[in-house]
């Protein structure tokens, strides 16, 4: 006698954070959903996050602070899910929790708290979570009747079937931690256009021989402003043996298209013109006077590739010397010549078109009964929690309407 074909109301492939946030609170709505994922455990990307405290939301969460073609697409799910929201779960599962900086919110142990919070809400609500579990297709069933199943997955334990099916697979980012392209595949399948996607939140590579040797910096971290299509940030710069690094840089790739520069402020608050004038009769020269406002290596060499007259004494340096000096240190422009790529890159920039999504739920307006939340979507927010508070108000939203 056959095995009869399991039925929910919804199948949630992926087992990250918007796939458990949908699962969740589809099961506290009295759903009956399964949570397929091929990874040997849940939320890897959630434990690895923040150093492996999870930096679970920010406080300063807002529209403006992601990139999408529809830039307030993300506006109506972000008002009905917000940080508020899961803080309050987290404060009611005991975790504690603080702010590192700029609204960054971190658990003080670690981020197995979060999986272990998600799981157990999952069980409470009664959502069954599936793990090492292969998805060889996902195909649409035709039936008049509301009641039958519209959707059947195959999977390496059999077939599911369910009303409703939720893509929560995540992009391309961190290879190694079972992250593909399935998600992708499953909206070009139903016939939905993918924005072009590229590796964000992620380090730059320099080639060009000049800056390329700061390479040998590698290690090395400055407090600076760097500045990409029209955006600044303010945050710390990390030399590394391929490139730069740091938040400032992992900020500046989200934005950033190949062949575009990023510009960089060596010292935010302090005016290098005004600061030399000040020292106009000192008689040190200027490779020695940057080494009392920047690391020595760096300045060594920052003088030795830009600054021909580092050698002169304070005193004697022309105007021109001096807006030229400025013009380096508050302008420094470099050119990378990629990310790093996918397998450092924290999330997937592009995703799933969001003009063919309803803002509300995350429906496909193609194919009743057809979700996609979290980072397979083209919402993709800046480094310090907001990709995770999107995770969180798109799982939620799609829950809703399940």
């Amino acid at each position: 006698m056959s095995t009869p074909t399991p039925h929910y109301d919804a199948i949630i492939l992926g087992a990250g954070g918007a796939g458990l946030m949908c699962a969740l609170r589809a099961g506290q709505r009295a759903r009956r959903v399964v949570v397929l994922d091929h990874a040997e455990k849940i939320g890897g990307k959630i434990l690895i996050s923040g150093g492996g405290r999870c930096n679970f939301t920010n406080l300063g969460s807002t529209p403006k602070n992601y990139l999408s073609e529809a830039p307030d697409f993300c506006r109506t799910a972000m008002s009905k899910y917000k940080p508020a929201d899961f803080i309050a779960m987290v404060k009611a599962h005991g975790i504690p929790y603080y702010e590192k900086k700029l609204g960054q919110l971190f658990c003080k142990h670690s981020a197995k708290d979060i999986v272990k919070m998600l799981t157990l809400e999952c069980e409470r609500a009664g959502a069954e979570i599936l793990t090492s579990t292969k998805i060889d297709s996902v195909t649409s069933l035709k039936s008049d009747s509301r009641e039958a199943p519209r959707f059947a997955v195959l999977t390496s334990r059999g077939e599911f079937r369910a009303n409703h099916l939720v893509v929560a697979t995540g992009g391309y980012s961190i290879p190694k931690m079972g992250a593909t392209g399935l998600g992708f595949e499953i909206a070009r399948q139903f016939g939905h256009r993918v924005v072009e996607t590229a590796p964000a939140l992620d380090g730059f590579v320099i080639t060009d021989h000049e800056t390329k040797a700061f390479c040998d910096l590698a290690g090395i971290s400055l407090d600076c402003e760097m500045s990409c299509n029209d955006l600044c940030f303010r945050e710390n710069l990390l030399f590394t043996h391929v490139g730069i690094s740091g938040p400032a840089a992992l900020q500046a790739s989200l934005h950033w298209l190949p062949g575009r520069e990023v510009t960089i402020n060596l010292l935010p608050e302090t005016r290098i013109d005004t600061w030399v004038r000040e020292r106009s009769r000192a008689r040190t020269s200027l490779r020695k006077a940057l080494g009392e406002v920047f690391v020595t290596r760096f300045a060594e060499l920052f003088c030795d590739i830009y600054l021909p007259f580092a050698s002169t004494p304070l005193e004697r340096l022309s105007s021109h010397e001096i807006a030229t000096l400025a013009e380096r240190v508050h302008r420094w422009r470099i050119k990378p010549s990629s990310t790093v790529g996918y397998h450092k890159a924290e999330v997937t920039r592009g995703g799933v078109d969001t003009s063919e999504l309803t803002a509300k739920t995350l429906q496909s307006r193609r194919v009743p009964g057809l979700f996609f939340v979290g980072e397979v979507v083209d919402v993709t927010g800046w480094l310090g929690g907001y990709n995770f508070q999107w995770a969180w108000a798109s799982g939620w939203s799609a829950a809703e309407a399940l």
